[in-house]
């Protein structure tokens, strides 16, 4: 049998979809990624804490919030969900990740409007993203941070990723002679053991080659894709937005945004392997931003609220809801 590691996997879940203003069908831009036992919350627009409850995903370790920017739309969520959070006592301290502009606002929604003066019954800790590179890391797990060219300073996008791993060999571990238990735990982590009867097993004799982690790459609104290509290559999934279609391309160049084609363009240049487009608006039928995006690049959806998925490396999408 194989050494005590579970196969672990990324779920994505869409909290909100729609661009700028809320719809009957979508809410303001939020959504959650599952890994292990973490929960991030990415943006957190109006509304949110009841797309939360509607979703089944609950309060509990929602307590890492990565912003990609500071418009109203992604952030004005924040005071509500974290009054929820001191009524319930659900969570009593929330980590809110961004660039010095977006937390800059989110202090003055959260500590001028909505606590106006008073102290936080939840213990807030701000992390602000100086530059890029990686926020959180640990020997499975590495969560970065890329800019990302919109409206206004201070843009991020996020990358989720396991780290590279050698998949243990089961048979060969057999015919060694391996225990199952902590030696075989110490070969997977790259240490030579050394075996009751005094043979030494190295590694490199019952591991196999190195397999490229599950990569998921999340980018918040965009305006201009050329910075993006190598920053997302190579992702088993890429969610951007689609706020514009492409005959209104001038459109949505002056206000910093994305039509369909262009966020297609985004994936087939940066050979991702599947595209989900969020932040959609009310003006265009959804089959026409799936038409549009899928002239170019045939592996998109168009996210709807409370979509669930669960992410693999080299591997669809598997819907969950």
């Amino acid at each position: 049998m194989a050494p005590e590691q579970d196969e672990e996997v990324f779920e994505l879940v869409f909290l909100g979809t729609s661009a700028s203003a809320p719809s009957i069908q979508r809410g303001l831009s939020a959504q959650v990624v599952l890994y292990k036992d973490l929960r991030f919350l990415v943006d957190c627009g109006e509304g949110t804490q009841r797309q939360i409850l509607r979703s089944g995903l609950g309060f509990r370790r929602m307590n890492r919030i990565l912003l990609t920017h500071s418009h109203l739309d992604h952030i004005l969520g924040l005071g509500g969900l974290l009054s929820t959070f001191a009524r319930w006592e659900a969570i009593d301290q929330i980590e809110i990740w961004g660039g010095a502009f977006t937390l800059e606002r989110v202090r003055t929604l959260l500590f001028d409007v909505v606590l106006r003066g008073a102290r936080p019954e939840v213990q807030i800790d701000f992390h602000t993203i100086h530059e890029p590179g990686v926020l959180l890391e640990d020997e499975d797990f590495v969560l970065s941070a890329f800019p990302v060219e919109h409206r206004g300073p201070d843009c991020f996008g996020y990358r989720f990723e396991e780290r590279a791993r050698r998949p243990f060999l089961n048979e060969r571990a057999e015919a060694l002679g391996v225990p199952e238990g902590p030696v075989r735990r110490d070969l997977v982590r790259g240490n030579p053991v050394t075996l009751p009867d005094g043979r030494v097993v190295q590694p490199d004799e019952v591991l196999g080659p190195t397999m490229v982690g599950t990569r998921m790459c999340i980018t918040g609104d965009v305006s201009r894709t050329a910075s993006l290509i190598e920053e997302v290559r190579d992702a088993d999934v890429l969610v951007t937005e689609a706020t514009y279609l492409d005959f209104e391309a001038d459109l949505a160049g002056r206000f910093g945004h994305l039509t369909a084609r262009q966020a297609a363009e985004l994936a087939s240049a940066a050979s991702v392997r599947q595209l989900i487009l969020t932040h959609v608006s009310r003006r265009y039928r959804e089959r026409d931003i799936l038409t549009e995006a899928q002239e170019v690049f045939s592996e998109v959806r168009v996210a709807r609220d409370f979509d669930h998925f669960r992410i693999r490396r080299g591997e669809s999408l598997e819907v969950l809801g």
